[in-house]
């Protein structure tokens, strides 16, 4: 007797066929049989007709800390996430002496956008190492199975200490975390992430610790990974980081690249499809690299006490690591603001705000006559500069005016055609992270709904694929992602004609009662990890640790 039996289901199985009517049955965690099927079962559930596929294999998330306290990575599962890779850009919280705790946690203060209060209420430090790190995770376990980065922070941090975000490593401190990154490979790590990106701030607006490591240090590093014969290389990509670079790194690695964050750009449209047609290039000649794209619009939520929207522009530099009066006083300078109006007028390779003020609102204010109008529309109507009408607005208001800001990927037809790129790989949901600026767990549900019932620009079989046997092969992840026998039971039963990620919403569960943003699914009926019912309330997800090379 098999253990659970779905019944006249509409079967997607990750691998781009046709859907096809048919039952499916699970017995110990494991797809026994797909097709007709002996209908004994201790469970039964009768689909009719609903579509049944592989749970989402979500590769760029960073609950990194949320696991230590919410084993259920919430909301990634309900959202049909069965499997998460967490720790990409380096933003990991392993290995981590006891002595530097706070120092990791005031680096992930900015870039995670959560509180300092937070995660020193909230992460539990029952490892220093990154192999106990995930022992610890395995003995805990979680909603969700989870895959782990060996992030390149962390390492630097861990062996240079404070010095990590002040300048290049030395011969002895590359070869000391060459060899945290070995032991972590053997433990069970997924690969090696690191960031590049000028936006990736920690507090009081200090580079995070890999963007000071020179080209010398990430050959070393990711040439680790050839050495460990296995693991993944994942970067978030500065616009300083050469294309060349990264298809020399892997080609001296031989290991897959994962090349982050390739978002559409109305004010420098064009750049996000070089990066792409170089990597398919580079897949021409033998090189395994992907571009991770977003099949989300890139919209986020702030206010001045923390605008990581405008944190990778050069001009605001002067004013990250100020505070209170200082800080203030800044804002207001008529220097600090002309040096901002400059950088934004000219062209960007990458940045997450290029000056589009008709797509800034205002969210919530004490005057309620200006919520939802667009900053470009109230300095309009009052002659002004839209620069000078947020910052008046937020100083006026004490800093705590919330903007929203329609950032990047707001052209739908230039995202699909990102979408459909063969070199492209559906990613950067950042689930975990910028809790109180945006929520993109439900990504999955996006593509299955938007881009596909809604847009037509995906089939449901081929939308289906990309979420699941896709990232799969990417990242080693063996027997999942499809519903063929012998693979393990992560599902996903859902309808088609209304499935969708629902609308955000700010909740307080955060330790301490703080706030994040969330968002519910729509559609979706159930989700099994390793052949359990989420809603069962148990926590099914396994640690991976065995990843084929």
């Amino acid at each position: 007797m098999h253990d659970l039996v779905i019944r006249d289901a509409l079967l997607v199985d990750g691998l781009g066929s046709p859907p096809r009517r048919g039952d499916l049955a699970v017995k110990s965690g494991i797809i026994r049989e797909v097709g007709e099927v002996d209908l004994s079962g201790k469970d039964i559930v009768d689909a009719d007709g609903l579509a049944l596929m592989p749970g989402i294999i979500d590769n760029h998330t960073h609950y990194d800390a949320q696991i230590t306290w919410d084993p259920g990575v919430s909301p990634s599962p309900q959202l049909g996430v069965t499997t998460a890779v967490i720790g990409n850009c380096g933003f990991t919280i392993a290995p981590c002496r006891p002595a530097d705790r706070d120092l990791v946690m005031r680096n992930l203060t900015q870039v995670e956008g959560m509180s300092l209060e937070v995660l020193r209420r909230g992460i539990r430090w029952d490892f220093e190492t990154l192999p106990q790190y995930l022992d610890m995770l395995e003995r805990q376990g979680a909603s969700a199975n989870i895959a782990v980065f060996a992030g390149h922070s962390a390492m630097r941090t861990y062996v240079m200490g404070e010095a990590a975000t002040q300048r290049v490593a030395t011969d002895d401190e590359i070869a000391a975390m060459r060899a945290i990154l070995l032991e972590a490979m053997r433990a069970g790590a997924v690969g090696f992430s690191t960031s590049t990106s000028p936006a990736h701030n920690g507090e009081g607006g200090l580079p995070m610790p890999s963007r000071l490591a020179d080209d010398k240090e990430l050959r070393a590093l990711v040439g680790s990974l050839r050495d460990a014969g296995r693991g993944v290389f994942m970067l978030t990509k500065g616009g300083h980081t050469r294309m060349e670079f990264l298809d020399d790194l892997a080609a001296e690695s031989t290991r897959p690249v994962v090349v982050a964050a390739l978002l559409h750009n109305n004010t420098n449209p064009s750049s996000v499809f070089k990066d792409l047609d170089a990597i398919r290039e580079s897949n021409v000649r033998g090189r395994r690299l992907v571009g991770a794209v977003s099949c989300c619009p890139l919209a986020m939520d702030f206010t001045l006490h923390s605008p990581y929207t405008f944190e990778g522009l050069q001009s605001w530099q002067p004013a990250l690591g100020l505070k209170g009066a200082a800080y203030r006083t800044k804002l207001a300078e008529p220097g600090f603001r002309e040096g901002v109006r400059r950088e934004l007028a000219k062209p960007a390779h990458f940045r997450l705000f290029n000056g589009e003020w008709d797509k800034v609102h205002v969210v919530e204010s004490r005057r309620r006559q200006l919520e939802q109008r667009s900053v470009a529309e109230l300095a309009q109507a009052g002659g002004n500069d839209p620069l000078d009408v947020m910052l008046d607005l937020a100083l006026e208001e004490d800093l705590d005016t919330v903007f929203s800001a329609l950032l990047l990927n707001s052209d739908e037809e230039a995202v699909a055609r990102m979408l459909r790129h063969p070199a492209s790989l559906v990613s950067l949901s950042d689930a975990g992270a910028h809790l109180t600026f945006f929520n993109d767990a439900g990504f999955g549900l996006h593509l299955l709904g938007h881009w596909v019932r809604e847009r037509g620009a995906f089939t449901l079989q081929e939308a289906v694929r990309r979420l699941t046997s896709h990232p799969a092969g990417i990242f080693g992840i063996p027997r999942r992602g499809t519903l063929l026998p012998g693979y393990h039971a992560d599902l996903m039963l859902f309808d088609p004609a209304i499935v969708k990620r629902g609308p955000k919403q700010r909740i307080f569960d955060l330790p301490g009662g703080h706030p994040r943003l969330t968002t519910a699914a729509v559609g979706v009926e159930e989700v099994w990890v390793n052949g359990v019912r989420l809603s069962d309330g148990k926590r099914p997800g396994r640690l991976l640790r065995d990843f084929t090379p």
